[in-house]
């Protein structure tokens, strides 16, 4: 008897122990259990009526477990199905970047909780000190300086109180600048050329198509009157702008937004998410980030799927991005972006931190990254097959917003017709040590005349031939290559001469095509004016004009510094025009007789005003060969 009661406790712990337990009965009271025996088997022995007893005791405790598992496995499944959700809508990522997300989402900060709102609250999750470690050691490398990290922790993306400069990004000091032009650059055309579009409350990205290019001139913006912004449009402006370079870091797909998990506390105010810059400020004080243990301990991140989703959640924390750390939070939400993995694959050499020693600066791969949306480090076009397996990566595919460099000008590299030729006439521009922006309020000044299309086409034909890395050669297989493509017909002795050295350099075969008539694919043009344009470019520089070290205005404060904005005239000769004309289009214009008028009246033209030259006249150059500029005050600075 007592082996049969051994079993059917087993029995009745196991069926306790079930995932999906079947319907327990129930026991009848203890009070009434000896009553039922009695009268159903009245023959029965004290001793049997106990062990009796005892086996419904035992029964009723584990029913009793076992409804208490079968609550907790309902939850656990419950949990499960949330998480399991929220990972369906995302789009897949890389084995490093899987260590991202480290709890599951039931497990949010519970400091928000007190926040008014908390449904609206996502801080996201945290990084893994895997992924943490290997982000801060791609961004800055090893044995970094306390001052470059101060440079990009103390940086926010602002727009200028000064109304001439009201549409630019502020920058305090040196080190961010690649990453603050970058998302000036995108600014300047939704400002210019999507003026509806922040007008408006949806957040409906503008379609980019070539339709849209025939706007020409923005009609919220006139003359450069920057004045005329509204605070409202140029914040709408700013945060699609940021949408927009993190879904192109994605590859469309997704955009990740890092934020900071201090940002959870309650205000004093009681203001949701801390939504007030003094509140966000004191926040910050004294926070450290100076390792990757300091920042896995306060990043937060969100992926998104969604463009509206993403620009509602960023809208919302844009007095994030204000603050002091806004700058490395935005490149922090491109790598991640991007995925950390497929950043590393993208470079040539991965082993360099991305910002560059000893100063601190935005290298190559993180202006690129913004740009195209891929962290090259090159500006060319397309792949350089090197042979034997190796290749450089440069620009994959046209860009929304290009780029111009003073090295172009040094010949100390070659940047490619994707972004020296991008959809909107707005350019980010590099020197040796800054990033500045480059911008006309008119579509029309990349456009091109027939003569103009012609010779884009030769170059086009004749660098895609070229194996030298830019070096502007060819081998003679190359250059038959290029006149059939080009339907150029050289004559034979002008063939001869052209590849009796065993190779074709791009100046004599252009000057040779600028001596061949039309007729057999040359661009001779007697006239030497044909193509001439003149036009209107902006130049913005977010840092502010330079102030000597302790110097201190009469009252005894120093003196507000604002960004700088030049206007340039741009005069631009047709690129095949010979030397001997360029002094027309130069000099000044003579006094002439307007005979047309029967009156032999006299007309005084207005002379024209003398070239004038600084390092971004170079860089312009390099996209208008040969042009002349001309402005008024100090020369735009490019650092």
């Amino acid at each position: 008897m007592a082996d049969q009661d051994d079993d059917n406790l087993q029995m009745a712990l196991r069926m306790s122990l079930q995932n999906s337990p079947p319907e327990a009965k129930r026991s009848k009271p203890r009070e009434n259990a000896g009553a039922s025996m009695v009268s159903s088997t009245p023959e029965e022995s004290p001793e049997s009526k106990n062990r009796k007893l005892q086996r419904e005791l035992m029964a009723a405790a584990a029913e009793k477990r076992m409804m208490m598992m079968t609550k907790n496995l309902s939850a656990a499944k419950s949990e499960k199905s949330v998480t399991i959700a929220a990972a369906e809508k995302s789009v897949p990522v890389s084995k490093v970047e899987k260590d991202i997300v480290t709890r599951p989402v039931s497990q949010k900060s519970e400091a928000g909780s007190h926040v008014e709102g908390r449904k609206d609250l996502n801080l996201g999750e945290e990084l893994s000190p895997v992924v943490a470690n290997q982000l801060f050691s791609m961004v800055f490398g090893n044995g970094v300086s306390k001052d470059i990290i101060a440079q990009w922790t103390n940086q926010g993306i602002r727009f200028s109180p000064d109304p001439e400069t009201c549409m630019g990004l502020v920058q305090h000091e040196g080190g961010p600048c690649g990453v603050l032009a970058t998302i000036q650059a995108f600014v300047l055309k939704y400002l210019l050329f999507f003026p509806d579009q922040i007008g408006m409350h949806s957040p409906k990205m503008p379609q980019q198509n070539l339709g849209s290019r025939r706007l020409s001139q923005s009609d919220s913006i006139t003359s450069g009157n920057f004045a005329s912004l509204t605070e409202d449009g140029k914040a709408r402006a700013l945060v699609r702008s940021m949408v927009e370079i993190l879904f192109l870091c994605g590859s469309k797909k997704r955009a990740v937004i890092a934020t900071l998990s201090v940002l959870s506390q309650p205000t004093k105010e009681g203001s949701e998410y801390g939504q007030k810059d003094e509140i966000i400020a004191k926040t910050l004080e004294g926070l450290p980030v100076e390792s990757a243990m300091d920042l896995q301990k306060v990043l937060r991140v969100n992926t998104y799927i969604s463009e509206m989703d993403a620009f509602v959640s960023l809208q919302r924390m844009l007095p994030v991005f204000q603050s002091r750390m806004g700058a490395m939070l935005f490149l922090i939400s491109a790598l991640l972006s991007r995925g950390l993995e497929s950043v590393q694959a993208d470079r040539d050499d991965p082993s360099l931190p991305l910002v560059t020693a000893p100063f601190g600066h935005a290298s190559q791969e993180i202006v690129n990254l913004l740009l195209c949306g891929q962290a090259v480090p090159n500006v060319f076009d397309g792949r350089m097959d090197l042979g034997g397996g190796m290749f450089l990566k440069g620009i994959p595919t046209s860009v929304d917003v290009g780029f111009l460099t003073l090295l172009e000008s040094l010949n100390f590299c070659k940047v490619g017709r994707h972004l020296k030729c991008p959809k909107w006439p707005i350019w980010v521009v590099g020197s040796e040590s800054h990033y500045t922006v480059l911008f006309a309020l008119d579509t029309h000044v990349q456009d091109e005349n027939e003569l103009e299309e012609r010779e884009s086409q030769v170059r086009k034909a004749f660098d895609a031939q070229d194996q030298s890395g830019g070096g502007g050669f060819i081998s003679v297989e190359g250059l038959h290559q290029v006149l059939r493509e080009t339907s150029i017909n050289l004559p034979t002795e002008k063939l001869d001469h052209l590849c009796s050295s065993g190779f074709i350099v791009w100046s004599e075969f252009w000057q040779l095509l600028l001596e061949l008539d039309k007729s057999l694919g040359g661009l001779k043009d007697s006239s030497g004016l044909m193509g001439k344009k003149m036009f209107d470019l902006y130049h913005f520089n977010g840092i502010a004009k330079s102030v000597p070290n302790g110097s201190q205005a009469p009252g005894g404060e120093i003196p507000l510094q604002r960004p700088r904005l030049s206007k340039l005239r741009v005069s631009v000769p047709p690129r095949w025009t010979p030397e001997e004309f360029m002094a027309d289009v130069a000099a000044p214009s003579r006094t002439v007789s307007e005979e047309s008028t029967g009156k032999g009246t006299v007309v005084e033209v207005t002379p024209a005003d003398p070239p004038q030259h600084a390092p971004l006249v170079d860089c312009i150059r390099t996209r208008w060969a040969r042009a002349i500029c001309n402005w008024v005050g100090d020369p735009p600075s490019i650092v």
